[in-house]
């Protein structure tokens, strides 16, 4: 998942990406309204974190310039501003949501979830369901149904974020630099075989018939049915995720 940051406050915009990355988000760091007033329309973002106290462009101005051009991507304000005025504002100006700051980065990354969720329309816990297997994104577990039961797995941050791209856009194929993109900041090193060396340790750990290659494109979860007994894989269903 991918998050655009807009904070000028070094401390606390370290802090906010240091912990996002520790989440298995890959963030963009942006630290004036000057500046991320295009932002969102170079790159597809899963949510932009926006603060309003910025230098050159107010937050509010950037946030309405991000919806008169029809950003879709859930945005949440961040900000000291806590009167109800300033609330409400910033919610009719189409924020999806509001945290006051100091917060606490458990609400700042249940947010998230909360807004990503509703945009994606995910179960409400979160959970996406394909097939036999279900993501659980609150704590990182990849449940897979198999005939007479069920095993459970806990996957890397890495992991998670790779997969969790795979399972949003179920029976899509992604290419390398898609998976690269949901993963990994801007200014971050890649290694040319890292999607590989995750996609790998993905198959070993959940089963390599759930993760097909399409040879020169790039990989999709496969939609398979094996724990219904006498069903065949189906790779093409159309029950989707749920």
């Amino acid at each position: 998942m991918r998050v655009l940051l807009i904070e000028d406050d070094e401390m606390i915009g370290s802090s906010v990406a240091e912990n996002l990355a520790e989440a298995a988000y890959a963030v963009d760091w942006f630290k004036n309204g000057k500046d991320a007033l295009e932002a969102p329309f170079a790159t597809d973002y899963d949510v932009c974190l926006l603060d309003l106290g910025l230098p050159l462009v107010d937050g509010i101005k950037v946030l309405e310039y991000w919806r008169k051009n029809k950003l879709k991507a859930p945005v949440i304000i961040m900000t000291a501003r806590d009167e109800l005025e300033d609330r409400v504002t910033g919610l009719d100006t189409g924020a999806d949501d509001y945290v006051v700051k100091p917060f606490a980065m458990a609400e700042l990354l249940a947010r998230i979830r909360a807004v990503t969720r509703r945009r994606a329309g995910a179960d409400p816990d979160g959970t996406i369901t394909y097939g036999d297997l279900t993501l659980i994104p609150n704590n990182h577990e990849v449940r897979v149904r198999e005939v007479g039961g069920e095993r459970s797995l806990i996957l890397t941050s890495r992991e998670f974020a790779l997969f969790e791209a795979l399972m949003s856009r179920p029976g899509a194929v992604l290419s390398r630099e898609a998976l690269e993109g949901r993963i990994y900041g801007w200014d971050e090193e890649v290694d040319s075989n890292a999607i590989e060396y995750l996609l790998y340790a993905l198959r070993r750990k959940i089963g390599s018939e759930f993760i097909k290659n399409i040879r020169g494109v790039g990989w999709k979860i496969n939609k398979i049915t094996k724990s219904q007994e006498g069903a065949a894989p189906d790779e093409e269903g159309a029950s989707g995720a749920k």
